[in-house]
């Protein structure tokens, strides 16, 4: 990397600080019992830079600006101290790697399984992901996602609040462990991603504004103060911090993928613009050593980033997090149209289907809840891989004000239905940690701040549920979990010996089937699968049929009949095999097939050529 702490050929290490707006910086050594204060060299355009002999593997450091309190490295490694301690010197290639054999999975066989790592086991560390790989590796996910690890203050955070976004927070253990748990995932054929913030630092613990003011353009604001200034004067330099970031995580740590977290908050007028650098940078680098992926969560619903060329290999970004399909299948299973659920009230049936089809429900059309705003581009055109769907994930169960699951909102048929629906569906699918078994855990919003900052959070938290009917009453709002308090966090935390007794076990099992076939009939006909042949329609009241193209001309059918009452009418012959129905009357051969309450069929009608 350009900046840092880097470990050089000759012994020694050369320390690299952007600090434009600083007028002197100082190199402070840490060392048991004592400090050295070693002056930084300016280089130039803001550089501060110090080859020093004196320090190595596991020194302690910080800098000191102006002769002001020493603050963190920015791009540090590791920080045991968490972000207000010492930076520390790491060899990143101590770490004895023994996936030198792995090469990745094609992105038509990921099935997502996301985690915070911290509420995913009793001991909240890499070694509690570890102890369950066996557990993934038998339920037939392919992808580890890790919620973001990027340090941030406290001893607990759902990562989003990140201050170092190159140091791995110390409270799931070392970056060794973190190595470790990459390199036994690969092993067991488990590819694993991490969730990455670019659009804006945490609000505690990032010290960039106090020497390098640039970093940030105060004259465009976000949710979280002033934008990144990756357009402008400096933008060299802040869109290398996060390249070289992407970078680091890809090949220091082994990754096969990143998922960027909040795209549309990027406030970007460059040219070209930085998500295009960015995913190009790593495509030159890494797209012809092994399989790495880039996802988005881009609530703008930009078809741009998705597009394929006539190979069809993505160009930028593999797949995007379809909050589409998740709203308006939520709407079907709970009946909620309060705040962005608003936007598929009227016509949920119809939104979904148009989802599976064509990617977005919102393609441009003029969106109420944006205030008649215009949302999303044409997606049609786009294969149904470039879509990753989901019933749960962190957003959509920790925003909501007590982070219930989607077990305590909807019956469960109907949950069987949706989760039918999506492990079998060709867009790319995710599950949320626990989900596999039904977990009951709520997992809320929670963090570790400061008594002023905890405060501010709380209070604006319960603020923001004022605007629903049922938090209108101060009384009400105060229910809320408190987002700091320790019980907050210990409630999302799974318990695993659950997932032996029924009804528990019965879902796994289900789930395990689903994957199962997934991954024989469904994900090897989805290389190549084309965009733009996918059709669909309503089947009466709650009656849904979709029809898509796969990459060996087979046909995929899904019938549903998502209502808690069945089909007036039966859905039709439909020519081909049935896969998976998750009633009898649904999977009736021949004739007419009737849809009961809640229940979903696939059929797998083979190419013409293989019929003939």
């Amino acid at each position: 990397m350009p900046f840092g702490a880097e470990l050089r050929d000759s012994g020694d290490v050369r320390f690299r600080l952007w600090a434009p707006t600083a007028r002197r910086v100082m190199l402070r050594l840490e060392e048991p019992g004592a400090a050295r204060d070693l002056p930084m060299e300016p280089v130039g355009e803001g550089w501060f830079e110090r080859c020093c002999a004196e320090a190595g593997p596991g020194s302690r450091y910080r800098y000191r600006i102006d002769g002001r309190t020493g603050v963190p490295d920015p791009v540090a490694r590791f920080q045991p101290e968490g972000v207000h301690g010492p930076s520390e010197v790491l060899d990143p290639g101590a770490f004895d790697w023994a996936d030198a054999t792995w090469r990745g999975r094609p992105w038509h066989e990921t099935v997502f399984y996301e985690l915070h790592v911290g509420a995913f086991s009793a001991t909240g560390d890499y070694d509690g992901v570890r102890s369950r790989l066996d557990h993934l590796a038998r339920l037939g996910v392919t992808a580890l996602e890790l919620m973001p690890l990027s340090d941030c203050p406290g001893a607990r955070n759902w990562g989003y609040d990140g201050a170092l976004p190159y140091a791995p927070t110390a409270r799931h253990g070392r970056p060794e462990a973190l190595k470790a748990l990459v390199a036994e995932a690969h092993a067991r054929g488990l590819m694993v991603f991490l969730d990455v913030v670019y659009n804006h630092f945490g609000p505690d613990g990032n010290h960039l504004p106090t020497y390098a003011a640039p970093f940030f353009d105060a004259s465009r604001q976000t949710p979280w103060g002033p934008a990144l200034a990756f357009s402008g004067p400096c933008a060299r330099t802040v869109r290398d911090f996060f390249i070289h970031n992407a970078l680091y995580w890809l090949e220091e740590y082994h990754l096969d993928g990143l998922r960027l977290d909040a795209v549309h908050a990027i406030v970007d007028q460059g040219d070209p613009p930085f998500l295009e650098e960015l995913a190009r940078a790593v495509r030159e680098r890494l797209g012809t050593e092994r399989h790495v992926h880039l996802v988005l969560e881009n609530d703008a619903n930009q078809a741009r980033w998705l597009a394929r060329p006539a190979d069809g290999r993505p160009q930028a970004y593999d797949a995007q997090w379809n909050d589409d399909l998740h709203h308006a299948l939520h709407v079907l299973l709970t009946g909620e149209s309060g705040g962005y659920y608003a936007d598929y009230a009227d016509r949920p049936l119809a939104h979904l289907g148009r989802c599976l089809a064509e990617g977005f429900a919102w393609q441009g059309e003029a969106s109420p809840y944006r205030a008649g705003a215009p949302r999303g581009e044409p997606s049609a055109g786009l294969p149904p891989t470039a879509f990753v769907a989901f019933l749960q994930n962190h957003d959509q169960v920790g925003n909501r004000a007590f982070g219930e699951r989607i077990e305590r909102l909807a019956p469960p048929e109907a949950v069987a239905a949706a989760t039918a629906l999506l492990l079998l569906g060709p867009q790319v699918p995710l599950l949320f940690m626990g989900e596999e078994w039904g977990a009951p855990e709520p997992f809320p919003f929670f963090c570790d701040f400061g008594p002023e900052l905890a405060q501010a959070v709380r209070e604006g938290r319960r603020r923001e549920f004022s605007a629903f009917p049922e938090f209108g009453d101060p009384a009400a709002r105060e229910r809320i979990p408190d987002p700091g308090a320790e019980a907050t966090f210990a409630s999302a935390v799974l318990h695993w010996e659950r997932c032996e007794d029924n009804p528990h076990r019965e879902r796994l099992e289900s789930v395990r089937e689903l994957l199962n076939l997934r991954a024989r009939e469904i994900a090897p006909r989805l290389a190549g699968a084309p965009g733009g042949g996918a059709r669909w329609e309503l089947l009466g009241d709650g009656g849904l049929r979709v029809r898509w193209r796969l990459a060996d001309g087979a046909t995929l059918e899904l019938l549903a009949q998502l209502a808690p009452s069945p089909a007036v009418r039966g859905a039709g012959p439909s020519p081909g095999r049935l896969l998976f129905a998750t009633h009898p009357d649904a999977a009736a051969p021949g004739g007419e097939r009737r849809l009961p309450a809640w229940s979903v069929a696939w059929i797998l009608e083979p190419a013409e050529a293989e019929r003939g």
